[in-house]
């Protein structure tokens, strides 16, 4: 941070930082943690993004929280995927729900960022786990990752994530989008974390894959076009967008029967 800082010339805002802490979710986390354990209940709301959470803490408190937090070990391949993936989650998640309408688009990237904290600790504190899963997954043994976790772990890490989400007493908005069912918005997280997934895979059948997410949230946002969702994709190339482009065409023609 402060080297962002003496580049600018100046202290960064509220607004610049919360764009860092969307580059980072397990600082996301500690930051959402500390601004709930902080937070004067007298208030009446959540703090439900991390604009709110650094507004609440203050610049100084969220800079000495920031230098404290531990860094990734550039060894473990396996966390950086995911963190990787639930930072391009946020950035389509931040662009999709603006084609909603959504008045507030930095809950659902939030929520995106969040998607798969039970394997992002997992990948810190028991990483043989995550790597059993992953094991069981490229073996072909299991056709899907829920499948892989359960049968090389026992237990879906979607519901570790929830469980951390309620022991951790994150805002209420947040569990529910991070459910990823009966709202829109939380159907919207969910797209948008698995799109991150399929993009990061990058493979001829995660593209297609990614294909399928983007007919999925096409029926959820009626006013927007595909092209518009694939342009979201900000960190495609543009030969692979016009790929995903006339595959995501041909999807929602045959499905919508045009």
């Amino acid at each position: 941070m402060r080297g962002l800082e003496a580049a600018k010339g100046e202290l960064l805002s509220p607004k610049e930082l919360s764009s860092i802490v969307l580059l980072d979710p397990l600082l996301c986390l500690r930051l959402l943690r500390e601004a709930e354990r902080t937070r004067s209940h007298r208030l009446g709301h959540e703090t439900t993004t991390a604009l709110a959470a650094i507004m609440q803490l203050g610049v100084d408190e969220f800079s000495a929280l920031l230098l404290a937090s531990r860094e990734i070990e550039e060894a473990n391949i396996g966390l950086l995927e995911v963190e990787a993936r639930a930072t391009v989650a946020a950035q389509v998640a931040e662009r999709w729900a603006s084609g909603r309408m959504d008045l507030n688009p930095e809950e659902v990237a939030v929520a995106a960022l969040l998607a798969d904290t039970g394997e992002l600790l997992l990948w810190v504190y028991g990483p043989e786990l995550p790597h059993a899963a992953k094991e069981e997954l490229l073996s072909g043994r299991a056709m899907r990752s829920s499948q892989a976790q359960i049968e090389a772990c026992g237990f879906d890490f979607k519901q570790l994530t929830m469980r951390c989400a309620e022991l951790w007493k994150l805002p209420s908005l947040l569990v529910q989008l991070l459910r990823g069912v009966d709202t829109p918005r939380a159907n919207l997280t969910r797209i948008c974390s698995n799109a991150a997934r399929h993009v990061v895979e990058s493979t001829a059948t995660s593209n297609l894959a990614l294909a399928s997410d983007l007919v999925e949230a096409r029926k959820l946002m009626p006013g927007v076009s595909l092209g518009w969702l694939v342009d979201g994709l900000v960190m495609l190339p543009d030969e692979q967008k016009e790929y995903l482009l006339a595959n995501a065409d041909e999807l929602w023609l045959s499905q919508s029967g045009g």
